[in-house]
């Protein structure tokens, strides 16, 4: 197993830009994968935090990828980062039943969080989480708007869910909130979060949800990558352009740079973070 540089699990550095590699075994032989991000033109610091990493459990070997994309700061991405994926791994379902074991740690943790202090739910986050083990099966969780994208034989397909409040804007107005575009363009749930679920958030936590969307899918010959990346990157770019445009670059650090490259060619005016994972 290969480390990070940049550190494995570390915030994305506000203003400036942030790249690592780094490998796993797999089934197959090595597992590549590289991180970079940019910041947007958004009038905020960085509040994207990441994981990257692998690592043994219980004789197996996990890879751990996620993207937390912040929001009124950067306390919630951060406790994600720090506890996320070690509260999924110890679940007691996490063997028998990896989804159900996803959800209950999500949700949990979303518990932990409205609870722990004031401040630390003040803010929100998005989050999308892929965990593969022993380079074969591969799982994606999701709350908010980041995305993961795996590609099979060139094909992109869409792993995780967007949570957007106009096409939940029934599950907010039976909460008791509403879908507003007013401040802006962009539909909010209650005029104020341009997502419809999402982690903390404690004053609109009546009207948002935080369970994940699991999905699965078996790792084999036909695999070739998987990005997860922020809003930033898909408010300017398709699935199928993202896995055009890294399929081409072998190095995953190199594709993921270019990938925040064309977003920012593209005008992109959020923030954009992107992991790349590259299968043998």
């Amino acid at each position: 197993m290969g480390n990070l540089c940049c550190n494995s699990v570390s915030k994305f550095a506000g203003g400036q830009s942030s790249q690592g590699t780094g490998k796993g075994r797999g089934h197959q032989g090595s597992i590549k994968y590289g991180f970079n991000l940019a910041k947007g033109k958004a009038n905020h610091p960085m509040e994207d935090y990441h994981v990257a990493k692998f690592i043994p459990h219980q004789g197996h070997e996990i890879g751990l990828f996620a993207i937390y994309d912040g929001h009124l700061g950067d306390s919630v991405p951060a406790y994600l980062q720090k506890h996320l994926f070690s509260n999924i791994l110890k679940e007691g379902e996490f063997w028998t039943d990896p989804s159900r074991a996803i959800l209950k740690a999500y949700e949990r943790t979303d518990e932990l969080i409205l609870s722990h202090s004031p401040d630390l739910g003040r803010g929100g986050s998005t989050a999308v989480t892929a965990l593969l083990i022993d380079g074969r099966k591969l799982w994606v969780a999701n709350v908010g708007d980041s995305r993961a994208v795996l590609s099979k034989k060139g094909q992109a397909i869409q792993m995780s869910v967007d949570h957007e409040p106009n096409t939940e804007r029934g599950s907010i107005e039976n909460r008791g909130g509403f879908v507003s575009n007013m401040p802006g363009d962009v539909a909010r749930v209650n005029g104020q979060l341009a997502v419809s679920r999402a982690f903390g958030d404690k004053n609109l936590k009546n009207h948002l949800r935080s369970d994940p969307d699991v999905t699965n899918a078996d790792i084999d010959s036909t695999t070739e990558i998987l990005i997860l990346a922020s809003d930033g990157l898909w408010k300017v770019m398709t699935n199928q352009e993202a896995v055009d445009i890294a399929i081409k670059i072998k190095d995953p650090q190199k594709a993921s740079k270019e990938l925040v490259a064309e977003a920012l060619k593209r005008e992109s005016k959020d923030d954009i973070s992107c992991i790349v994972v590259r299968f043998s």
